[in-house]
């Protein structure tokens, strides 16, 4: 099965219920919150899951904490077991290329292949942009950035020797919403979606597809969201089952959209575009003119999307007489 551009709006959908039957799937950070449901849904669908994660103290800022009595990679294929499925755990840190490589030939020493890879793992780290250090930045870099390309090279390998793989990447509204004190995480996170297009022009005829999530959800009981307040009606209205659907979806095998963003959060989902603006052209050009046309540069409308593999040089280039070959 070869990807096709998500610009053509084809899924190759079919009727009945979605199964991954066959397939091997790898998730990230997945011994809680949003990656557990990944992988039990996956799980319950007919995939066999590795269930990665690292069993860390989760924490927003500092990295310290209290880390759980016992890896939750473990729990979670304990409860995929239980419910007649098919798993294994990994505990290795995506943050590291031995790592990574380890989640792999976890899958293909178990099953002896890969079909998914769910780059879900990832650490946060807060602070006002004036006070990060390199102690905050690079976890964030090391797993948001580095985890990606750590899993999902070896995965790659072995996804286009079959001619077939299903990457998604998590990435967040944080990359282009302006957040503050989330210099670090936004970094990363604008990263991933420019690794996603990259990696899906790259796939395409390979026959893997890459896309990427922006999650909205909630994974902590106590905190609230801007200016509401923390509540279980808000824990519950922003909760995970409102992410996972179209999570698996974009890894069905009848899924074949690629090099797409998609925004996601309490049962709204949409997709997130890629555009210009008409600007202006003028040449030569001065500082004078740039500030006598701001208008035109700021103008919100009309946009021309820009799908996987095209650019704007097309009008860069207009008026260019290229010199006689040879």
């Amino acid at each position: 099965m070869s990807a096709t551009s998500g610009s053509t709006g084809d899924t190759g959908s079919t009727s009945g219920p979605v199964r991954f039957d066959g397939r091997v799937a790898a998730v990230t950070g997945s011994g809680r919150n949003l990656g557990r449901l990944y992988a039990l849904w996956l799980a319950e669908r007919g995939a066999r899951v590795v269930v990665n994660d690292i069993g860390v103290a989760i924490s927003d800022t500092d990295g310290l904490g209290t880390a759980p009595p016992s890896n939750p990679a473990h729990d979670v294929v304990a409860e995929i077991l239980a419910a007649g499925g098919d798993a294994v755990a990994s505990t290795e840190s995506i943050a590291t290329v031995e790592g990574g490589a380890a989640v792999v030939a976890k899958a293909l020493d178990t099953w002896g292949r890969i079909d998914i890879v769910i780059n879900n793992a990832g650490v946060v780290r807060q602070a006002p942009f004036a006070d990060v250090t390199p102690e905050l930045l690079d976890p964030v870099l090391e797993t948001q950035v580095g985890g990606v390309f750590n899993v999902t090279r070896p995965a790659w390998r072995h996804m286009a020797r079959q001619g077939y793989g299903k990457i998604l990447n998590l990435s967040s509204g944080a990359a282009i919403y302006g957040i503050p004190n989330m210099a670090p995480y936004a970094a990363g996170k604008a990263a991933v979606m420019g690794l996603t297009r990259e990696m899906a022009a790259e796939g395409r005829p390979l026959g893997i597809t890459v896309n990427a999530l922006m999650p909205m959800a909630k994974t902590r009981y106590e905190t609230g969201l801007g200016t509401i307040p923390a509540s279980p009606e808000l824990f519950a209205w922003f909760g995970h089952e409102y992410i996972a659907p179209l999570a698996l979806w974009l890894v069905h095998e009848h899924c074949n959209v690629t090099g797409e963003i998609f925004t996601v959060g309490a049962g709204y989902m949409a997709r997130v575009l890629i555009g210009v603006n008409e600007g202006f052209t003028k040449r030569p050009l001065s500082i004078e003119d740039v500030r006598d046309h701001m208008a035109e540069l700021m103008a919100e409308s009309p946009i021309r999307v820009l799908h996987l593999g095209e650019a704007d040089s097309d009008r860069m280039l207009h008026g260019f007489d290229p010199p006689p070959a040879g």
